[in-house]
């Protein structure tokens, strides 16, 4: 049973009529026979009575106008569901997001979206990266927002690209020897207790390649703690324990208070050669060979938009 013979015979059943049925569709009166023979002919039954020059529905043929115009009703809301789907009228975006981006990064930009997108959906998962990697992998999330570097084994399947900059400062609390200074070497970064981001998290693995490139062994630093969100680590050194390396953006208010301090790493007090600086891009991630639908260009056009044209 087609679509196309169910519409042919609505029409005829609603007429009464072959001629005017064919009319109403723009098509010939013998297509419209030939729609209607075959499905008596398939199915064993007669839809119409002929009586004369006149017709009439059989039980069969009103029993089949009930369940033909449920049938249509369904494909026109399906019809219409896909229209309002490519419209951006309705739908949903599923994203993992790294819980520094998800906290302090994207609410704006969600908040942006949903300005001008109201009947879109927004699922947002805040997870660490690896668990975000897994769910762009399988299909769990339409895009993922990280923060850091991307491990080069985790990103084969992904289409990776830099949306944004963090500066990422060292932070140490009142109680701690560095709170009174300005500077600090780099030498001695492992004299202090530290309080890190749990393995696979991206601005663990960041901080990690970061030290290296300055020519420090991440295993020489004296870890105490090992926290899973960054407000845990934020609240532990503002406490007084040890120091952490956390995304500007974070630890703003704390340090326009003067709660926290974010002293510059140097290679020397007097004259310094080099003042050492991270940044930690914001990395938008999505799947190199699933389709991108329109919801999810929209969002990532929201994603890019520069900061000042927010305001």
């Amino acid at each position: 049973m087609k679509i196309d013979q169910l519409r042919v015979f609505l029409a005829v059943a609603e007429h009464l009529h072959f001629t005017r049925a064919a009319d109403a569709l723009y098509i010939t009166q013998p297509a419209v026979s030939a729609a209607i023979q075959s499905l008596e002919d398939q199915y064993g039954v007669k839809l119409f009575h002929r009586i004369g020059r006149h017709i009439e529905l059989t039980d069969a043929g009103e029993l089949l106008q009930i369940e033909a115009q449920k049938i249509l009703d369904q494909v026109e809301l399906a019809a219409q569901g896909l229209r309002e789907l490519n419209g951006l009228q309705r739908g949903e975006l599923k994203i993992g997001s790294s819980l520094t981006v998800g906290n302090y990064w994207l609410p704006h930009k969600i908040s942006q979206f949903k300005q001008k997108y109201p009947g879109i959906d927004i699922n947002c998962t805040l997870a660490n990266a690896e668990e975000i990697f897994t769910g762009i992998v399988s299909g769990s999330f339409d895009l993922g927002l990280v923060t850091g570097e991307i491990n080069p084994t985790q990103s084969q399947a992904l289409a990776v690209s830099i949306i944004g900059q963090d500066q990422v400062v060292i932070v140490v609390g009142q109680t701690h020897p560095w709170f009174e200074r300005e500077r600090i070497l780099l030498t001695e970064l492992i004299d202090t207790v530290w309080i890190m981001r749990e393995a696979g998290s991206g601005s663990r693995y960041m901080f990690e390649q970061t030290l290296q490139s300055w020519g420090v062994e991440p295993n020489r630093l004296n870890i105490a703690l090992i926290l899973t969100t960054s407000e845990m680590i934020k609240a532990v050194v503002e406490g007084g324990i040890g120091a952490a390396a956390l995304p500007r953006s974070i630890v703003r208010s704390e340090l326009k208070l003067g709660t926290l301090k974010a002293p510059q790493v140097v290679d020397n007090f007097e004259l310094p050669r080099q003042i050492y600086e991270m940044t930690q891009p914001v990395i938008l991630l999505r799947h190199q060979k699933r389709f991108r639908t329109r919801i999810s260009k929209a969002f990532e056009a929201i994603l890019v938009e520069p900061e000042s044209s927010n305001n």
